[in-house]
């Protein structure tokens, strides 16, 4: 069961930076098994993020996805890399990440609102 809502106000919730982005490449990180690399194209750059689903999906597979992407959150050391942005995901079954993914034709870097 989920937690009751905990609200933020509107102006909070604008703060959090919300960018298309296209996976341009995705590995392995060395000594990882949860976890692998991504480099997501946000249109003005390439961002390194690290994806926690590497028990369900293999990083090639993952390349060419248009993904949601939080792109000011703090950078966080994961494994060798550091992380800087996070894609946007609902749990599935058994624990199963499914990314949030576009299949329109969106501008890179698009805002979403």
């Amino acid at each position: 069961m989920s937690e009751p809502a905990q609200y933020i106000t509107f102006d909070e919730f604008l703060k959090v930076k919300l960018q298309i982005g296209k996976v341009t490449s995705a590995e392995p990180i060395p000594k990882m098994k949860k976890v692998f690399k991504a480099t997501v194209d946000i249109g003005t750059e390439k961002r390194e993020v690290a994806v926690g689903a590497a028990l369900w999906i293999k990083p090639e597979d993952f390349v060419g996805k248009t993904v949601v992407i939080c792109t000011n959150l703090q950078p966080r050391k994961i494994g060798d890399i550091t992380s800087n942005g996070m894609l946007l995901a609902a749990d599935g079954p058994e624990g199963k990440p499914v990314f949030l993914t576009i299949t329109e034709d969106v501008p890179l870097g698009a805002p979403i609102h």
